[in-house]
């Protein structure tokens, strides 16, 4: 996939010198991947009746072996006469392609593009492509320093372990529903759906393949163009997915309640800075993650369960205390995973863990696997993050979604452990828990890159900034 990228990337810089920026050539690229991997799953695109230039209405094919058949001036008329059918067409299709319009101004550079989108055969690719290829190119102009990569991804190692251990089964209830709020490309929702097919070995009951095709997997996103690869992704899986453009947090709250939530929140303070005017959030706060945390445990079912990705600010902050023991009170917050350094690199640098927890039943005891510890910080290219770092982390999980195994305390030397709500409460509900010495802090190799050091020393000066705000609201 790295070479598909450097090649998509290197497209890119050609292309800026035709008046084609960064963020419109992936946009124009996510149209053109999505026509040739449905030719490849043999997905039918209807052809549709468009007006020509004198008016006059012709049906157009809206396929990618029409797309090839053209060049020239030809071929950047037809692909508008493309984007203009889709963009009109009705239901899903529709949705993807609204408000899509052609930013090749010549011929030979949208040919150029579709020549290399035809050299790869995506769909044989072993994994999300059209997101793999988005995300490479976003990491390619992060690390450059490109504006446009304030977005960033769960590494899939992540979701597909947060996935093994929900096991999320759309026939494990009549009305079952999963939702990621913050579902950028739909990878949770994507893998969610694999894990089920390849629980099932593809063998759904007819009468349930509509309701899981139809009515299972929901999200919403803040930006336009994930929210469109999300889209597009489940498409391609033949799932008519709801997910909506908008604020998750600043927004109305819709009343709709799912059996599981997957979701990873961004980072950061970016677009935050005041507190959502809403009745269902008890704990005030401008504190982002905080607050999806607080959106999660409204829309969980009574006996829902859900897996948070959250920063490590949010563990200990003094708000953080008021969420997590009004949380700890409706839900059973039953595990917390300390992720390794490094996870979110290159898009964040700053130290993250999973929270899991099940609406309905107060807390007793919470678990804590520490996979950082004595682990090297993680880079995308020595050592990236594997499936293989999880593997015992599922093991102590156990087989029951709800964490409700039976588990053994490794101790002080282990890295998994049970703290009960009364150890809890004497830390102010505070979960940034910690055991194990960090042999590897000490040494200058381990301490981390630069960026992460200044990232976390950043995220303490504003957590403590937020504290004596919330100290000077008192006064």
């Amino acid at each position: 996939m790295s070479d598909i990228v450097g090649k998509l990337w290197g497209m890119c810089h050609t292309l800026r010198h035709d008046g084609v920026d960064y963020g419109d050539y992936i946009e124009q690229l996510t149209y053109l991947l999505f026509l040739k991997m449905a030719d490849e799953r043999g997905v039918a695109l209807p052809s549709y009746a468009v007006l020509d230039a004198n008016d006059r209405k012709r049906r157009i094919p809206c396929n990618w072996e029409s797309l090839k058949a053209f060049s020239g001036t030809d071929l950047t008329d037809h692909y508008t006469q493309v984007l203009q059918a889709l963009r009109e067409a009705k239901g899903l299709l529709g949705d993807i392609f609204a408000e899509a319009m052609p930013k090749f101004s010549k011929p030979v550079s949208l040919k150029k593009v579709i020549t290399l989108i035809d050299e790869e055969e995506w769909t044989s690719l072993d994994l999300d492509v059209k997101a793999a290829a988005f995300e490479g190119l976003l990491e390619k102009a992060a690390s450059e320093g490109k504006k446009g990569a304030g977005q960033y991804f769960t590494p899939r190692p992540l979701i597909q372990s947060i996935v093994q251990v929900m096991k999320p089964d759309p026939l494990s209830s009549p009305e079952f529903t999963i939702c990621d709020p913050a579902c950028g490309t739909g990878g949770f929702l994507v893998a969610a759906y694999e894990w089920f097919m390849e629980k099932t070995k593809g063998a759904i009951p007819a009468r349930e393949a509509p309701r899981v095709r139809k009515s299972t997997y929901y999200g919403q996103d803040l930006v336009a163009r994930p929210r469109r690869l999300a889209l597009m992704n489940l498409y391609l899986h033949g799932l008519e997915p709801k997910i909506g453009l908008g604020d998750t947090i600043y927004d109305p709250y819709d009343g709709v309640q799912h059996d599981l939530i997957l979701t990873n929140p961004p980072f950061g303070t970016k677009g935050a800075g005041q507190a959502p005017a809403r009745d269902d959030f008890t704990i005030g706060t401008s504190n982002k993650q905080l607050n999806f945390l607080q959106h999660v445990m409204t829309c969980l079912k009574p006996g829902g369960r859900a897996a948070v990705v959250l920063p490590d600010n949010c563990l200990f902050e003094d708000v953080a205390g008021s969420v997590f023991e009004l949380l700890m009170k409706d839900c059973d917050l039953h595990t917390i995973l300390r992720l390794p350094r490094g996870t979110f690199v290159p898009y964040a640098n700053a130290q993250a863990n999973v929270v899991f927890f099940r609406k309905g039943l107060a807390t007793r005891k919470t678990w804590i696997y520490d996979c950082r510890s004595n682990i090297s910080s993680r880079t995308k290219k020595d050592r990236p993050l594997t499936a293989e770092m999880f593997a015992d982390f599922e093991a102590c999980y156990g087989k029951d979604p709800d964490g409700q195994s039976k588990r053994k305390d490794q101790g002080e030397e282990g890295r998994f452990r049970a703290f009960g709500i009364d150890d809890i409460k004497e830390r102010g509900y505070k979960l940034d828990i910690k055991w194990l010495k960090d042999e590897g802090r000490d040494d200058p190799d381990e301490l981390g890159e630069p960026a992460e050091l200044i990232a976390r020393a950043v995220e303490e000066l504003k957590a403590a900034t937020r504290e004596l705000e919330e100290i000077a609201k008192l006064v």
